[in-house]
């Protein structure tokens, strides 16, 4: 599943959903969704989102391991 750090960057450099979604060139519901997990952006939308704020995609995104099942 795909994690991220969105909401927390965004409060950090005082954006809204709207204020975001504005410089990436995408809808404030897009925010909301991304934060939630509800909505995996494509890689371009999120390079764009990193560079907003000037961290790496890896700061940003990352994939959370499914916990291994033991057989």
């Amino acid at each position: 599943m795909l994690q991220n750090r969105v909401r927390e960057l965004r409060a950090k450099h005082h954006f809204t959903q709207s204020d975001l979604a504005e410089r990436i060139g995408a809808t404030r519901q897009t925010i909301g969704m991304i934060e939630k997990g509800d909505y995996a952006p494509s890689v371009t939308l999120a390079l764009k989102i990193a560079h907003v704020f000037s961290v790496s995609l890896e700061d940003v995104f990352w994939l959370e391991s499914e916990a291994k099942q033991d057989d």
